[in-house]
Parts: C-alpha cells; sequence; structure tokens
C-alpha cells in the first residue's frame, strides 16, 4: 500500500457531526483540485480537500495498466449486464472498459436529465484523483487569437484576461509536470517549456513535410503535446510505453494529481484530505458577505459535516460545481449562490469532435512501430487565423496518427497454425495514417445547466438537467472538418482517402465548460479575472466552469495554470486581509 493511500484511508476515518475550521477548502481532487491543494498549501495554508469518491491504491490493485486481455475474465470485453445495469452511459466511453470501468460513476446512484430532443453525454469520475486518472494528457496553451475571439465576433462575453496574463502560469505548470512536444513558433498555438519531443513514424513525418509543400507553411503538422514524460522528472520515471494510460500508470510517467500535485501538497505537511465527502451546499455568512464553508454528506455513512475556512475553491468539474452554486440558495442568492448576474448555467460549451478523414500511406514496407507511444500527431487550427472563412467563426485543430495493419487483420483471412500466425506478424500490412477534429463551440445563453426538479443522487442532491445543442456554426464547422480532413490526407500522399461523417453529441468529448464564466464586470459573469466570484471575495471557482469559450485547443492545461494563478492571488489577498 503506498504511503498516500494510506494516508488517505486514515484520513477517511469518519466522526460524527465532524466541525473543522481550515484556511483553505478545496472541493475536487481531480486536475484543478489538486493543482489548487499544492499551490495553497505551498503557500502556507492549511488546506482540505474534500473528494466525493473513494480512495486509490495506485500502487497496487488499482492501477492495471500492465494487465493483459487474457488475464481478465472477460478478455477485456466486460460483463455487459453488468454495465447495463449500472453503467449505461458510462460504458460508453472507451476508457470504462473491463479493466477501467472502477474508475467511472455507477449511472444510476448519479443520475442526471436531458430534454429529449438535446441528449448529453456526460462521463465521470469519482476517486481520489477524479478524471485525472483516466484523461487524454494533450495540453496545448491557449493563445490570444483565442482570449481575443469573443470580443471580435461578439459571440460570448470579452474574457477579462488576455494570453500575456496566464503564459507565466503555463510555464509554472508545465515545468512541473514535464510536456513533450515540439515547438513549432506558431502565433495560434504557443510553444510552451518542453521536455523531448516523442518520435513520430516515418510515414508522420514523411506526411508533414508533404503537407508542408503543399500548403505553404500555413498547415503544420506536428507531434501531440503530452502530459507523458519522455525523461525522468521531479521524481517520476519516463514512460516505457506499455499503453493503456486510462488504466493508471504506477510509474506516475503521465501526470496525475494522486501522482504529482497532491503528494506535493501532503509533504507540506498542511494538506487534510477526506476522501466520500459529497459536497452539497457552500454556505453563506450573510453578515460577512463572505463563503463560511460547505456542507458534507459522507458517502458512507449519510452522516452530515460542515466544513468552514478562509477560503472555499470549487474544483469539481464544470458541472458538478454549477449543480454545488445551484443548489445553494439564499435569501441573498435565491437563484443560486453568488448568482446576481443571473449567467450560472448559462454559457454551457464542449468541443464537437469525431469527423475526419482517413487513408492509405504506400510505401515503408520494411519499416514498423516499436512499443505503444502514448500520443498522436497534432495540426494546428488554419481556419480562421490569417484570413476568415465565409461558413463559420473560429476553427478546429486535428489530431491522429499513422499504424500498420498488425496481426489482428488475421481475422478476417484464411489460414491457421504457426506458419500462418508468423506470417501475420512478419508482414504488417500497409501503413494508414488518419485525423479528426476538434471544434470550437460558440458560447450560447441558452446553452444550460439548471436543477431537476424531481429527480436527486443518491445522497440527495437534485440532478443537474443540461440542455445544450450544437447549432448553424458548429455544423458549418464540422462540414469543412470533413472536406479539409480529405485534403490534408491526399495532400499528404495517402490513397483510398476516407472521409468520417461522425458528430458526436455534446459532452461525448469530455470537454465541458462555462456555466460560471468569468467577464470584465459583475454583470456579465459570476467570476473576475483570477476566478474569483464578484459577488463573494473568498470564493474560487476553477475548472471548466470558469471558461468565457472554449477554443479549439484540449483545455486542462488551461485550467491547471488559471488554478494556479487563483491561488496565489487568493493568498496574496489573505495576507493583505482583503479576504
Amino acid at each position: 500500500m503506498s504511503d498516500l493511500t494510506s494516508t488517505l484511508l486514515s484520513l477517511g476515518t469518519r466522526q460524527p457531526r465532524e466541525r473543522r475550521v481550515f484556511d483553505a477548502i478545496v472541493v475536487g481532487s481531480g486536475i484543478s483540485g489538486g493543482w489548487a491543494a499544492k499551490e495553497l498549501t505551498e503557500r502556507g495554508l492549511e488546506t482540505v480537500v474534500l473528494e466525493a469518491g473513494g480512495p486509490i491504491d495506485f500502487g497496487g490493485k488499482d492501477f492495471t495498466e500492465h494487465v493483459q486481455s487474457y488475464e481478465l475474465k472477460y478478455r477485456g470485453w466486460g460483463d455487459r449486464n453488468t454495465i447495463a445495469k449500472t453503467q449505461p452511459i458510462q460504458g460508453q466511453c472507451y476508457a470504462c472498459d473491463e479493466a477501467g470501468h472502477k474508475f467511472f460513476v455507477n449511472d444510476f446512484e448519479n443520475p442526471y436529465t436531458t430534454p429529449d430532443n438535446a441528449p448529453f453525454k456526460w462521463f465521470r469520475g469519482r476517486q481520489v484523483g477524479g478524471r485525472s486518472i483516466m484523461w487524454g494528457r494533450q495540453v496545448y496553451r491557449w493563445s490570444d487569437l483565442d482570449f481575443e475571439a469573443n470580443a471580435k465576433d461578439g459571440h460570448g462575453t470579452d474574457w477579462p484576461i488576455r494570453y500575456k496574463d496566464i503564459a507565466p502560469w503555463y510555464s509554472h505548470v508545465e515545468r512541473f509536470i514535464g510536456i513533450t512536444g515540439a515547438k513549432e513558433g506558431l502565433s495560434q498555438l504557443p510553444d510552451g517549456e518542453f521536455l523531448p519531443a516523442m518520435q513520430m513514424t516515418v510515414v508522420e513525418r514523411a506526411a508533414r513535410e508533404n503537407i508542408l509543400k503543399k500548403f505553404g507553411g500555413e498547415r503544420v503538422l506536428t507531434i501531440g503535446r503530452a502530459a507523458v514524460l519522455t525523461q525522468n522528472h521531479n521524481g517520476r520515471a519516463a514512460c516505457h510505453y506499455c499503453g493503456p494510460c486510462e488504466r493508471g500508470c504506477v510509474t506516475h510517467s503521465y501526470f496525475n494529481s494522486i501522482g504529482s500535485t497532491l503528494p506535493a501538497a501532503k509533504k507540506t505537511g498542511r494538506l487534510t484530505l477526506r476522501p466520500h465527502s459529497v459536497v452539497t451546499e457552500v454556505l453563506f455568512d450573510a453578515k460577512r458577505g463572505r463563503a463560511r464553508g460547505v456542507r458534507v454528506i459522507d458517502a458512507v455513512t449519510m452522516q452530515e459535516h460542515i466544513f468552514e475556512a478562509k477560503v472555499v475553491f470549487l474544483c469539481a468539474s464544470a458541472i458538478e460545481s454549477v449543480r454545488l452554486l445551484l443548489n445553494s440558495k439564499s435569501t441573498r442568492f435565491p437563484d443560486g449562490f453568488a448568482n446576481s448576474s443571473g449567467t450560472l448555467g448559462k454559457y454551457v460549451m464542449d468541443h464537437h469532435y469525431g469527423s475526419g478523414a482517413g487513408g492509405t500511406f504506400p510505401g515503408f514496407l520494411d519499416k514498423r512501430t516499436e512499443g505503444r507511444r502514448p500520443n498522436g500527431i497534432y495540426v494546428a487550427r488554419f481556419r480562421n487565423v490569417t484570413s476568415a472563412s465565409k461558413d463559420f467563426v473560429r476553427g478546429y485543430g486535428m489530431q491522429g496518427g499513422s499504424s500498420r495493419g498488425g496481426w489482428g487483420r488475421g481475422s478476417g483471412m484464411r489460414g491457421y497454425g504457426a506458419a500462418f500466425k508468423q506470417s501475420l506478424i512478419d508482414d504488417l500490412g500497409p501503413w494508414g495514417l488518419s485525423v479528426g477534429g476538434w471544434g470550437e463551440t460558440l458560447p450560447y445563453e441558452d446553452n444550460t445547466i439548471t436543477l431537476d426538479p424531481t429527480v436527486k443522487d443518491k445522497w440527495g442532491v437534485p440532478a443537474a438537467r443540461i440542455n445544450v445543442t450544437w447549432r448553424e456554426n458548429e455544423i458549418a464547422m464540422n462540414k469543412d472538418i470533413i472536406a479539409s480532413g480529405v485534403e490534408l490526407m491526399e495532400a499528404a500522399g495517402c490513397t483510398d482517402v476516407r472521409p468520417s461523417r461522425t458528430m458526436h453529441p455534446p459532452g461525448h468529448c469530455i470537454h465541458e465548460m462555462g456555466g460560471a464564466r468569468m467577464a470584465k464586470t459583475a454583470k456579465e459573469g459570476v467570476l473576475n479575472g483570477w476566478n474569483q466570484s464578484w459577488d463573494v471575495p473568498n470564493l474560487f471557482i476553477t475548472d471548466g466552469s470558469a471558461m468565457a469559450s472554449t477554443a479549439c485547443q484540449n483545455p486542462s492545461i488551461t485550467y491547471m495554470a488559471l488554478t494556479a494563478r487563483a491561488a496565489a492571488h487568493a493568498v496574496a489577498e489573505l495576507k493583505r486581509r482583503s479576504l
């Protein structure tokens, strides 16, 4: 049993009617919660992290990246009857397989509702570490193209910050967690402080050169930027390319909070980490105009506890934080905590994705890959960067990769026996190359989260009712993703190019954002430029709910940078006695 896990278990010992006063409360222990804990404790605050789920034994039975399919009862396919009974929604996520389904919630204990004509896929993890256990690890800085977009085209409210405000905090995060990537010098995709880049395959290198030549440098294919170590870093080991990162990582080679930020917070001696703590309400001190603390239901005993602190950080994930605020009503805030703007629960977004193209890449049959690289390729945004599209605003990036057919193709071939199997290993078939788009979604006021009037979760908290749909701009962009995907594959040198015309419903990309957005004024949003509530100064929200737009890049490193920046500001304000 790991040191951190034993600490978690000892801290998980529950006392009836517990009432504790801390310097800081952090709700959630995932990507942003871990960063809040690290920064607040390292800056001197006694901090409690409240996590709704249980602890993880990441040194033992819970991380199963090295377990082979033949070692699993259902050979990796899972128990369909059990999934149908407990995780019919979560089971639609690729990572919720026989080995990894324990990192996803029980859908019947954690319900949510949607209108019949607006499906939304909400994939959720409740455990210490949250979704940082099974996230995609792709990390891309935003640029001023993204922070200025709302102001320039009039969709959404202007961000209260620009790239220069967050750039030092991107560096702060990158230096700690370790990012692999290649510098390209693109204004729309700023370079970071990278560890050595992972190698592209011979096909990807050829495709990059062909695309650069075809489009005069306007379209750039590069290796993905990922929170995976390519060399030993900060006490963690370099990646050994075993493959299924979504099942955990015993060497901590990819970033998650239980291998990086939470241990750093624990090292200060100022961290109290309490699993099985379902926060149901943020408490308001009307006399002081401050958040007093939070109300908690113990997930196991169902006993109620009150935790109080000088500052409260909500890092529960976009929809959970909004749901919590909507459930925290008072005479001062009858429509939800810190909601004098009336924008709480509005302007909810996700990236749209699924469409693209693929093809066969001729040649290089004497080349093969070794190991399972936990990363792909990335095509930086090229639409609406230097010239405007007539069909849609904003843009998209593309992610993909190359591979050979492999021995699995033998399932569709005639033959058997040792010679047949050896032939499948000796001849891996042709190379394939594919890309898919990750598209920006506009912030629409009527894409909303509210509380369902009748449905509640296992702990009595009203379920979120999510009403989010794609609109004309997203549909037009999706059409362009398909067309440009075909162009890219042809320019790369592929034959037999095949378009993919999938557009998953909102939520499926697991990049939900908005609902408690940052804004320049208290009338336009819930948070100011420091992720600080306009209405309640000692309340900070630093998960995806704070986002005023989505850009097209994966958002997690922006949450981390915003969290570290907000924590530094909160501590400085505490020292000035402004909170």
